[in-house]
């Protein structure tokens, strides 16, 4: 959305995506905030505040990105080696003392900043309803997670140093690691250096997340196959949210690529509506806190397809899937989500009613306030 809004001629579309966002039902958008050396600037971002706002929809932001879209750690690892520093491989992202001070200066510059048009501080607005410090955290140099994890140490307290009124997550896919090896049999047959347990136990992180994509992760598997690993996906993760974090849990992307050999946009529908009667299955017994379809977009956006957008106003039947879940989230008391890369929207609910992302005197728009959202990026 960021990305989008530094055109002024294009920032239609992004008006567009909230709006059809709130018209399914949809509340929360998670997008990113960044453009690491890329066209997009904070008065872009500033803009897409500012919409979310006008359209009652509340925002995730993710301070960089794992991949190199719009920047990455990759772009960081270069400006520090331009710098003097000894970082080489991407991983150093993690480790290197220039790279981590880089990360630290654009969080604050973020956390801090005014927004131009609706003057208010990033960190007192409540539009915003948490940061994300990553997206999809990996590390190939570490697959037992311990290097991630030492980084998110670091990185979560000093968020909240700058910033106590917002809720904080990782940004985590969701993969198991060293510290529960008899749960790595749920991941998809392989590791990224993640690990979803002890990442999300550092105190600093109010909700953990999950995302999702069994048609990239099981090659050649047929919808069946698909959903039943979505199911064990979902309730172990779940389950350990809610017995061993003690946080709210939320999936925070999956969906279905139109890219996938055979797709149909009721295969499609299909897909996203079994996902959501799993999301409501955890949600009625209190394990799921919030689900969000990738991606939603405008008109006008062919440029940032990846497979999985989502144009609502061209897939009116899919809208129709979103916005009953939407209500139906409501109706438990659960909010429904939106995501976009460019302008990706995401579907999903959010109760964050465990008394996380309050105040620090426990006050203020963020204590008990169920929340529905959207997630996008770009």
């Amino acid at each position: 959305m960021m990305n989008v809004a530094t055109d002024v001629g294009a920032r239609s579309k992004v008006s567009s995506v909230f709006q059809q966002a709130a018209a399914a039902g949809l509340a929360i958008c998670r997008t990113w905030a960044f453009s690491d050396g890329g066209s997009g600037s904070l008065q872009a971002l500033d803009f897409v505040v500012s919409e979310a706002r006008k359209n009652n929809v509340r925002l995730i932001l993710s301070f960089v990105n794992n991949y190199n879209d719009y920047g990455g750690r990759r772009q960081y690892v270069q400006w520090a080696k331009a710098a003097g520093s000894q970082a080489n491989s991407d991983d150093d992202f993690y480790t290197d003392p220039t790279v981590k001070t880089y990360y630290k200066n654009h969080v604050t510059k973020v956390v801090t900043r005014i927004n131009t048009i609706t003057k208010i501080a990033y960190k007192d607005d409540p539009t915003i309803m948490a940061w994300e410090l990553m997206n999809e955290p990996r590390c190939q140099a570490d697959y037992s997670g311990k290097t991630v994890n030492t980084w998110v140490q670091e990185m979560a307290p000093f968020v909240k140093t700058l910033d106590t009124n917002h809720l904080l997550e990782v940004g985590m896919e969701g993969f198991y690691g060293d510290s529960m090896p008899e749960r790595k049999q749920v991941n998809p047959g392989y590791q990224v250096g993640t690990d979803f347990i002890t990442n999300h136990l550092v105190p600093e992180i109010d909700f953990a997340t999950i995302h999702a994509y069994s048609d990239a992760w099981l090659p050649g598997k047929g919808e069946a196959d698909q959903i039943q690993f979505m199911d064990q996906w979902m309730s172990n993760h779940a389950q350990d949210s809610k017995t061993i974090l003690k946080k709210p849990l939320v999936l925070s992307e999956f969906g279905l690529s139109s890219r996938d050999s055979g797709y149909t946009l009721d295969e499609r529908n299909t897909y996203i509506n079994d996902v959501y009667n799993l999301v409501d299955k955890l949600a009625k017994n209190g394990e799921m806190s919030g689900s969000m379809v990738w991606q939603l977009m405008a008109e006008g956006m062919d440029a940032y397809h990846d497979g999985y957008e989502i144009v609502l106003s061209d897939a009116p039947s899919t809208a129709k899937v979103i916005a009953s879940e939407s209500h139906s989230l409501n109706a438990l008391g659960v909010t429904d989500g939106v995501g976009t890369d460019s302008t990706t929207v995401q579907r999903g609910r959010m109760n964050m009613d465990v008394g996380v992302g309050k105040r620090s005197n426990g006050s203020g728009p963020w204590k008990n306030k169920p929340r529905r959202g959207l997630n996008g990026r770009a």
